[in-house]
């Protein structure tokens, strides 16, 4: 996919000649494996086709300028001498330059416009995604070599310690290592990671509920407490150290909303790697039958869904042309994710936008997405 011609006018008018090279970076929606990744355990993201993209050009001194067409808002600040206070989308540029000289790297300044069309609050990860274009077009210019893996680990640190935000490594990664056709599977722990064929024919629906998430960071933190507890309890590490047949012998040894807890995370780590069978079956009826069961585990034993989103999933899962769907994300609102015929996904769309209005009065956002790769260059 070459350069927008948006984007090369937009360039070409602030900066008056066309861009010397453009990069992007996809948004990303987790199929498998909520409230796992602190855990140690495994999660199944996959790159979609939203993403910020970046043209640009290298300037000869050190100073970086970019304009955000989204916000029209522009940023320029200097290599030698970053300073935080600028906020919102400015400080994930200015802290993933931060991280890149921290760890060593020699960076040239440039000059760009910045665009995307990830959805602004739904959870499909726009702020990964600007750090790892914003990465790409450092590692353009300035000549560095791409590692995935390296290239997230330092956009989660700009997030983390830059920008003040503890997000977790899953949507770095998926960001910079994502394969079109693929999930990505990724050990939270050891931070390997595999791409996992997609059965074909599938589509990926986000269904965002229109509701936001409240008292979320007290509830995460009450959940991560409860898991850390069952894992004392229990002599491990992480739950993730424990698999299901165990934990059903020593199940008893938690207290019941303990064990409620702590059986999620057993279950939805055994579900990831159950995807995997089913994604290398091209088996999408399996496939979405792990959605629905994680969505019920995540409903019932750890208590993170809300009427919105169990209203959504259950619309989508009445359609006959979707194979499964569940809540994705931290909870207590935001988006659900299903897969669908590809063929059948604007009906599907339509049909559960219709039931979710009549039985919430809330207007939904749904958006039909396709697997991406993660950051490149694009073609000029």
């Amino acid at each position: 996919m070459p350069i927008s011609p948006q984007l090369e006018l937009a360039f070409r008018d602030r900066f008056g000649t066309r861009p010397v090279t453009c990069v992007r970076a996809p948004g990303r929606v987790n199929l498998m494996g909520e409230h796992t990744d602190y855990n140690d355990g495994f999660v199944m993201p996959v790159a979609i086709d939203r993403a910020i993209t970046i043209a640009l050009r290298p300037r000869t001194d050190r100073l970086v300028t970019v304009h955000s067409l989204d916000y029209q808002q522009s940023v320029t600040f200097s290599l030698d001498d970053l300073q935080r206070g600028e906020r919102g989308w400015a400080a994930y540029v200015i802290g993933v330059a931060w991280a890149l000289q921290s760890a060593g790297s020699a960076l040239l300044g440039w000059e760009g416009i910045l665009s995307g069309d990830i959805p602004k609050g739904a959870g499909l990860s726009s702020s990964a995604a600007l750090e790892l274009a914003t990465a790409r077009a450092f590692a353009a210019i300035s000549g560095l070599a791409w590692d995935p893996a390296r290239m997230a680990r330092l956009g989660q640190q700009a997030e983390n310690q830059w920008v003040g935000v503890q997000c977790g490594i899953m949507d770095q990664m998926a960001s910079a290592a994502g394969r079109a056709g693929h999930a990505l599977f990724l050990d939270c722990r050891s931070l390997e990671y595999r791409h996992i064929p997609m059965p074909a024919g599938i589509a990926i629906a986000v269904l965002d509920t229109g509701t936001r998430r409240g008292l979320v960071d007290s509830a995460y933190n009450e959940r991560r407490q409860q898991c850390e507890l069952a894992a004392r309890t229990l002599g491990v590490r992480a739950l993730r150290d424990i698999d299901t047949a165990a934990f059903k012998v020593r199940a008893t040894e938690l207290e019941p909303l303990t064990r409620r807890r702590a059986r999620h995370i057993i279950r939805d780590n055994a579900r990831v790697l159950q995807a995997i069978q089913a994604m290398q079956a091209d088996d999408a009826g399996t496939l979405g039958q792990l959605l629905n069961a994680s969505h019920a585990s995540l409903r019932d034993d750890f208590e993170v869904s809300s009427e919105a989103l169990n209203a959504i999933v259950e619309a989508a899962q009445r359609q006959e042309e979707c194979f499964g769907a569940r809540m994705t994300g931290a909870g207590f609102g935001g988006c659900a994710v299903a897969l669908v015929e590809t063929g059948q996904a604007s009906r599907f769309a339509e049909q559960v936008a219709a039931e979710y209005i009549h039985q919430t009065g809330l207007n939904p956002q749904i958006f039909v997405c396709q697997t991406a790769d993660g950051a490149n260059i694009l073609p000029a």
